[in-house]
């Protein structure tokens, strides 16, 4: 405190730009106090950013400061008296442009020093700049979202990519920052297997008792012997003659899947419209619908006369040309435009759908899902999606969700 540090000297002779640091045990009152600081001694602010970890402070101004102020004698004082870090920089007047940004949002079971490494790497890899890094999560997984700026846009989504590739139990997902992002208004799920943790026409087979050929057709759909629309008929075809209480039963055995229900509250306290869209049948996705208050609810209608199952379908098919069609029918329902549609799916008649949507994630996903769109989740909690869209642990607790 004995001599004025010479930037400093300038800085007071010639009005210069000052980057104001503070770092210590954050407590109440504390950046009021600075302020007032700051206006006795006519200091005008530029920039401010904050950032407390473990309730410890870190605390950066960028200050205009005028001739004739001996700011820096009364902000050294203020710093002994608060048990707080002061330091300072002279900076360029100008100010800082940032080029344009992506959100980087990680997620694993555990992300270890390795793992951020890796991220890391992959994005300086391809010219990025890390601005800012924010926790998410610690529960059901680990979450950071990394505000990244500049670079190649392709090379870093390869990189962070190929380093999710390579690592099970690491998700990433790479969207522009800006408006879009922020203007998420609908949001689209497939049902089997993503809402709930069931396909729904194999329960419908075990009371049919014809599982093993259901499964088989199934088999040979995913292998492109067949295609989707062949095996659904041929699968229903196996239904004829259920009736209501085997319905019932089937109804009765549907398990959501975990983090559904906090994923679709929370959805709806933000705002979204939320709609199913799925290759499964009505009487089952509207029953989901009223459950949770949904607003849209599309799938395939079961025939049945006198009660029972005929074995057919009445209506257009729910393929996958059909689905993408119904997110963007429920898009402009809604007086949006597909690229504010956040799309959930984990089939391969869920990609047209995930790749119409302004964000398409494919949850759990077969590997060719995986391999068609750009971000995926693979961890069995589908709350987690939340942390995509910018949500923390902390609002879902302190909101009571």
């Amino acid at each position: 405190m004995a001599g004025r540090p010479p930037a400093i000297e300038v800085a007071a002779a010639n009005s210069q730009v000052i980057l104001l640091r503070v770092s210590g045990p954050d407590r109440p009152g504390l950046f009021a106090g600075l302020l007032r600081v700051l206006t006795a001694c006519n200091a005008h602010i530029q920039d401010v950013e904050q950032v407390v970890i473990r309730r410890q402070l870190t605390l950066c101004l960028v200050l205009e400061v005028p001739p004739g102020q001996d700011l820096l004698k009364d902000l050294l004082l203020f710093g002994w008296e608060q048990r707080v870090t002061v330091d300072f920089d002279v900076v360029d007047p100008t100010p800082t442009t940032h080029p344009s940004a992506h959100a980087v949002t990680i997620l694993g079971r555990e992300l270890s020093p390795a793992m951020l490494a890796a991220t890391a790497t992959a994005i300086a890899d391809g010219k990025g700049n890390i601005r800012r890094i924010v926790r998410l999560s610690r529960y059901p997984i680990y979450s950071y979202e990394l505000l990244v700026e500049g670079g190649d846009e392709v090379t870093i989504r390869q990189n962070l990519l190929a380093v999710a590739g390579a690592n099970s139990g690491f998700d990433v997902a790479i969207q522009r920052e800006g408006l879009a992002r922020r203007a998420k208004r609908v949001a689209v799920l497939d049902v089997d297997s993503t809402l709930i943790q069931d396909e729904i026409i194999d329960l419908l087979a075990a009371e049919a008792g014809c599982v093993d050929k259901c499964r088989m057709l199934t088999e040979q759909a995913v292998r492109g012997e067949i295609d989707f629309e062949t095996a659904l008929v041929e699968r229903v075809r196996l239904l004829a003659g259920l009736e209501e209480p085997d319905l019932e039963r089937a109804w009765d055995q549907v398990t959501l899947t975990p983090g559904a229900r906090t994923f679709l509250t929370t959805l709806k306290r933000l705002g979204f419209v939320v709609g199913i869209v799925s290759g499964g049948f009505t009487r089952f996705c509207n029953r989901l619908k009223e459950q949770f208050n949904l607003d849209h609810a599309h799938a395939n209608v079961l025939e049945m006369v006198d009660g029972k199952l005929t074995g057919k379908l009445q209506g257009p098919i729910v393929d996958r040309a059909r689905k993408a069609e119904l997110l963007k029918q429920i898009a402009a329902s809604e007086g949006v435009s597909p690229e504010q549609v956040v799309a959930v799916g984990d089939g391969a008649n869920d990609i047209d759908m995930l790749a119409v949507a302004g964000l398409g994630i494919a949850f759990n996903a077969k590997p060719k899902v995986r391999e068609a769109v750009e971000t995926s989740v693979n961890v069995p909690h589908l709350d987690a999606i939340l942390f995509l869209l910018g949500v923390s642990r902390e609002e879902l607790e302190a909101e009571g969700i």
